[in-house]
């Protein structure tokens, strides 16, 4: 068995370990953050994740499991190193990768052994060389390193069953023995495992997320357009996902696309192939179509209300999508953002994500604890994420509960056939809308 170390406990780092440590290997997770490590040394998981945390535990409980801020104990006898750190965007839109590098010094100074470096992290192509040859010119003890491209594909909210039974498993390598380590650790997955070099690895994740991201700015600009023709988005896209080369998966209208990887991924392979003089329109495109996108609802909103001062706002849904507690680059932030500055008086509900959206806004907004509660008495509602408690609630609620029943549906996250029962004035995206002339004439005039 091999001494595996994983640095970084973010949603790569951490789940990587904890589905290695499952499948049977022996993991040491490295944080430079002790809050953290005391919490994930009671089986807690920092990250709101699901089964994650029953994974900590079991595992934890084995043996199998541990976790440390000492990095030079844990780099000095290892085997393989994966590095699973964060790489967040820089002002202009490239890749900060800065924890990369930070993680590879700290590796070269503590290494004691010939070692695998795997990058986990997503990177811009190129990167695992230079990672390489910043180890290799900093190493203090006379040891053999490579450095291998492994990229990750899972999503967050279903992070752990993307990693145990992942559609392919993608190995970077430049040497026989790289992959023979690689193919040995992921053998118990028993996934097809693709083997190529590091650059066209570093492209695949690229690629792939950028794809997705061009996807959903594709049926959320066919959406729009359908508004203006009369046509129906649902209709237009079930249409469409018969054909298999299209399929029906990122196929859902809505306001955009957020989270950790899909804005930040866009923006640094459009700035990385404007670096090397090349301009990707399709992903420069689909940056531009998901920027506008965000206020769909806000821009339909000011048609039917003149100001938004005084005015009291439900919005439902702070985190960017269901089944995390992940802000970064969440719709409802820019939008809420807006209102507060327009003198509006926003209450909020989410099933998760409230005490992140406190970090931002502690005091200036009410937060509730039921949907019933935030719509209480308001003129306006917003729709940022379909939870299922959303989706699933009774629709007569919005009518019994506002001032004015003007609901923005972000999400589209309700059959236009049971609207047409209420008595509320709707609006989704790339679909009819449903208008009742008394309401439009009350918000008006209020």
């Amino acid at each position: 068995m091999m001494n595996i170390t994983v640095a970084g406990t973010g949603y790569v780092g951490l789940v990587t370990g904890v589905c290695l440590a499952e499948v049977g290997h022996k993991v040491t997770c490295v944080d430079n953050v002790q809050d953290k490590i005391d919490i994930l040394n009671k089986g807690i998981s920092p990250i709101y994740e699901p089964g994650l945390d029953e994974l900590i535990k079991k595992n934890a409980q084995l043996g199998k499991l541990l976790f440390t801020t000492n990095y030079q104990g844990s780099y000095a006898q290892s085997d393989v190193i994966f590095i699973g750190v964060g790489t967040p965007e820089n002002e202009d839109g490239s890749a900060n990768l800065n924890y990369v590098y930070g993680v590879a010094r700290q590796i070269a100074e503590s290494v004691e052994r010939d070692c695998l470096i795997v990058i986990k992290s997503t990177v811009p192509i190129g990167t695992n060389e230079k990672v390489e040859e910043l180890i290799k010119a900093h190493l203090k003890y006379a040891v053999n390193i490579e450095v291998a491209s492994n990229p990750e594909f899972l999503a967050q909210g279903t992070a752990v069953r993307d990693t145990l039974y992942a559609s392919r498993i993608v190995l970077g390598v430049e040497s026989e023995q790289a992959e023979g380590i690689l193919t040995k650790i992921y053998e118990p997955f028993n996934i097809p495992i693709l083997t190529m070099n590091r650059r066209s690895a570093e492209m695949v994740k690229y690629a792939s997320n950028d794809f997705l991201a061009l996807k959903i700015s594709f049926v959320n600009d066919i959406a729009n357009l359908c508004e203006v023709v009369g046509a129906n988005i649902e209709d237009v896209t079930r249409g469409m996902s018969y054909d298999e080369r299209i399929g029906k998966k990122f196929l859902n209208p809505g306001i955009g696309y957020g989270g950790s990887c899909f804005p930040k991924d866009t923006k640094a392979l459009h700035w990385l192939s404007e670096e090397e003089g090349y301009v990707l329109r399709t992903i420069k495109a689909t940056i531009e179509v998901n920027e506008k996108q965000k206020f769909k609802l806000i821009n339909k909103a000011r048609k039917d209300f003149s100001t938004f001062k005084d005015k009291k706002v439900a919005v439902l849904g702070l985190t960017f999508k269901p089944g995390t507690d992940d802000l970064r680059e969440a719709p409802s932030i820019p939008n809420i953002r807006l209102l507060l500055n327009e003198g509006a008086k926003v209450s909020a509900y989410d099933p998760v994500g409230v005490e992140n959206f406190k970090k931002l806004y502690p005091n200036e907004i009410d937060y509730k604890d039921s949907i019933e509660e935030a719509l209480e008495e308001a003129d306006f509602c917003l729709i940022f994420t379909e939870w299922n408690e959303i989706k699933e609630m009774d629709l007569n609620v919005f009518a019994e509960k506002m001032y004015t029943p003007f609901v923005y549906d972000g999400r589209n996250c309700f059959n236009l056939k049971d609207i047409k029962q209420t008595n509320i004035n709707y609006y989704s995206i790339g679909r009819p809308v449903v208008l009742e002339e008394n309401l439009k004439i009350t918000a008006l005039t209020k």
